[in-house]
């Protein structure tokens, strides 16, 4: 039927309108949180674009052209329209500066993305969420211990430690530059005085005797010579400072600065703080190795030097071939550490739960080098191989297939990284090499850990070196039904370890400190969705994993109990559960929750506790506790005496709400009680918010577009209508013959000693709840 087609269009209408524009927004910012957005807008995308065409972009469904080919196409021509129009806009304003950037804009959009629309979609797209992630951080003012860990004032300083280093590690070789030059003119005059008196001496045999003059050249050049042997002491000295503090450097805070990134990353990979920094790093590792080629070349000038002139005791020869091998050793280690995999291998339709690969289905990844020389642009040829040199007992084996070569090149950007994105690589199974099975290697598709190398070498200067990076553990499935359990897998390792390539991690995974593991939840939330959850929603999910305790105490939490073991009474896991509530919320409920009017995580028991003495009609929403991916509202209402009683309508799940979209089953929900007129008794929206006002903007425009039926010739039209029917108070439901079946005396007399009469009736009762 093409019902659920245009109900799902006007859902997504639905779903655009806020309160404020997205991008403004986002210009609200403090300028920490702009820090942050600054980071994922490029040349892939960039900043100028988003300002521009913010009205325009914010309408379109990015998500859903990630998705489509045919739909990517169609956005990507609109997008170069509206630039078009832009252009016109600004070429009429006689603005020649935005003209320029414009029309350079246009062309690099079309030249990067004209053959390939869908990796446009997935730019934007991740754009737009990564905005409302800033966004939802910036509301949520506590930060956990992941968070405060990486932007504790102590990192701040070691920052600041090595900018400083690196930067007179800099001017030390360019200052020692001097030195080499004065030395060589001074061997260069040495070296002319000493073949003019020799050609002096050789020219006047017959005297006996040296003249003076003579006599006195001879001490000058004595007083050169030592000259020159104190000034190649002086210039060996201040090269070997260089060398040593450049190890120093790189043993020490260096190392340890690229080990945090790449913790950073492992926890912005699970949803964290975006990593920044990578601009920063480059700059470090460039000036090092500029320096230390600066330091090789004072070497050879040396030897060169040591060619023309030597002497006993000359420092040279002792103390250049050790120099040479210590900057050789810190080159080879510079660039081994300089290859990292910026962007870790995720699937364009999961490109915000990336190191989860499906077979047959294409990913990308990005590889970085952090030494950017000119010589190195386009020299360097990326090779991208699955499961290299790993152990025998993983229980498939896998190879890619695409395009798994890539030669690097610079980025036209500011900073223009040189860099190589594979953007059409496949993993695919070996069915022929299997590897063992039995008791050596997980059992599970999800539980089994893959790595993706990338090699490559350099050539320069005379020196050749192997570079290698690999990527964070990753799991392939082959059904997307295995999606949220590899996720869970991939959130576990992460966040347990900061260990790049443990893949047996999950043959014996340690347990997670509760605190911890509910910032990640949080974080699933505000990456994914947009809204993280609130200490009170996170109090909630720390009693759904370890039941009702008095004080947590940072209890550890295992990984069985995460996501193996089912939920107390439940037939699934609590990772099961959850994960279903964040693809009912991104797929159906996602302004709601991003405009905070979804409660969510509160408990039954809760509920009543907050409806308790509230205005009748006020209602709030949660999730069910007892089915996977369902929401609920519970209303209070006052009996003639004034007794409170709750009632919490059957949970509504994807299936109905692809028919009816949420916010317009809460507008038209009726119950009939009494057999009277309906009547709607969701009045105020937890605490005091009038439905309306909390609510209108997310109503659909015109009901009989969404939940009429077709109307047909000569037939009355009509329309779905969500509604409960409740039994009257004090009275048994009416029932016929069909409802009763024979019951033998005894059997009957058992179930009466059981049973009270109130038990009795209930049971005969039909439930208008069932959460």
């Amino acid at each position: 039927m093409s019902l659920p087609k245009r109900v799902r269009a006007q859902a997504f209408s639905a779903a655009k309108k806020q309160s404020m524009a997205q991008w403004s927004q986002v210009q609200q910012l403090e300028p920490k949180f702009l820090e942050q957005v600054d980071q994922f807008y490029d040349d892939s995308f960039p900043m100028d674009v988003r300002d521009l065409l913010a009205e325009w972009i914010e309408k379109q469904d990015w998500d859903a052209a990630s998705n489509s080919e045919s739909k990517a196409a169609i956005l990507l021509q609109n997008l170069l329209l509206e630039v078009d129009g832009q252009l016109g806009r600004v070429t009429q304003e006689n603005n020649l500066v935005l003209r320029h950037r414009l029309n350079r804009i246009r062309l690099l959009l079309k030249g990067k993305y004209q053959c390939n629309s869908l990796h446009m979609a997935v730019v934007v797209s991740n754009c737009l969420r990564e905005e409302r992630r800033v966004v939802a951080a910036a509301r949520t003012p506590t930060q956990g211990p992941f968070e405060k860990s990486m932007q504790s004032t102590l990192v701040s300083e070691r920052l600041r430690t090595v900018e400083h280093k690196v930067t007179a590690i800099k001017n030390n070789a360019q200052l020692t530059e001097q030195d080499v030059k004065y030395l060589e003119n001074l061997q260069d005059e040495f070296d002319f005085r000493y073949k003019t008196l020799q050609s002096r001496d050789n020219g006047d045999n017959s005297c006996p005797f040296i003249s003076n003059p003579v006599h006195n050249e001879v001490l000058n050049l004595q007083g050169m010579l030592n000259a020159l042997d104190h000034k190649r002491k002086e210039v060996l000295t201040k090269l070997t400072q260089i060398i040593n503090e450049v190890d120093v450097l790189m043993e020490g805070l260096l190392t340890e600065e690229l080990k945090d990134w790449k913790r950073r990353q492992q926890i912005a990979c699970i949803g964290g703080p975006l990593h920044t920094g990578l601009d920063q790093f480059q700059n470090w590792f460039t000036l090092l190795a500029e320096s230390l080629f600066q330091v090789r070349r004072y070497l050879e000038k040396l030897d060169e030097l040591l060619n023309k002139i030597t002497y006993e005791g000359d420092p040279i020869p002792l103390q250049k071939p050790v120099l040479e091998d210590r900057v050789n050793f810190l080159i080879f280690n510079l660039f081994r550490s300089s290859l990292i995999v910026e962007r870790q291998p995720s699937m364009s339709t999961q490109s915000q739960r990336p190191m989860v690969l499906k077979t047959g289905v294409q990913f990308n990844a990005k590889i970085r080098l952090l030494i950017k020389l000119p010589e190195l642009n386009y020299q360097l040829r990326v090779k991208a191989t699955i499961d290299k040199d790993t152990s025998s007992n993983l229980s498939r084996r896998f190879f890619l297939c695409g395009t798994h070569v890539k030669v690097m090149n610079m980025e036209e950007s500011a900073n223009g990284s040189l860099s190589a994105e594979f953007q059409h690589l496949k993993a695919k199974e070996n069915k022929s090499s299997a590897g063992k099975q039995g008791n050596e290697g997980p059992h599970l598709v999800t539980d089994e850990l893959h790595s993706i190398s990338f090699e490559t070498q350099v050539q320069l200067y005379g020196l050749t070196i192997d570079l290698e990076a690999r990527s964070l553990p990753l799991v392939i499935i082959s059904n997307v039904s295995q999606f949220p359990s590899a996720w869970a897998s991939i959130l576990w390792y992460n966040l347990c370890t900061s260990d790049p390539q443990n893949l047996a991690f999950l043959n014996n995974p340690p347990t997670a400190p509760l605190s911890q593991l509910l910032e990640i939840l949080s974080w699933q939330f505000s990456s994914y969705v947009g809204r993280g959850l609130s200490a009170d929603q996170l109090n909630m999910l720390a009693e759904k994993l370890l039941g009702q305790q008095v004080s947590y105490n940072d209890a550890p939490v295992s990984w069985g109990k995460f996501c193996k073991e089912h939920l107390p009474g439940k037939s699934f896991s609590f990772w099961t559960w959850l994960e279903a509530i964040l693809e009912l919320i991104k797929k159906h409920l996602l302004p709601l929750w991003i405009d905070g009017y979804i409660m969510g995580f509160v408990s039954k028991a809760k509920e009543r506790v907050l409806l308790k003495n509230k205005v009748p009609g006020t209602f709030l929403l949660r999730f069910s506790e007892s089915c996977i991916g369902g929401i609920t509202f519970t209303w209070v209402y006052r009996l003639e005496n004034g007794e409170e009683r709750f009632h919490s309508v059957t949970p509504y799940n994807k299936v109905s709400l692809n028919a009816l979209p949420f916010a317009d089953i809460i507008r038209d929900y009726k119950v009939i009680e009494d057999e009277s007129a309906p009547l709607n008794p969701l009045k105020y929206l937890y605490p005091d918010i009038p439905k309306d006002k909390a609510f209108a903007k997310h109503y659909n425009s015109q009901l009989s577009e969404v939940s009429s039926l077709p109307v047909q010739k000569h037939y009355v039209a009509a329309a779905f209508m969500p509604f409960s029917k409740i039994p009257q108070e004090n009275s048994l439901p009416s029932c016929s013959l069909l409802d009763l079946l024979p019951m033998s005396p005894r059997e009957y007399a058992v179930l009466r000693e059981k049973l009270s009469p109130s038990d009795i009736e209930t049971a005969l009762s039909s439930p208008y709840t069932s959460d």
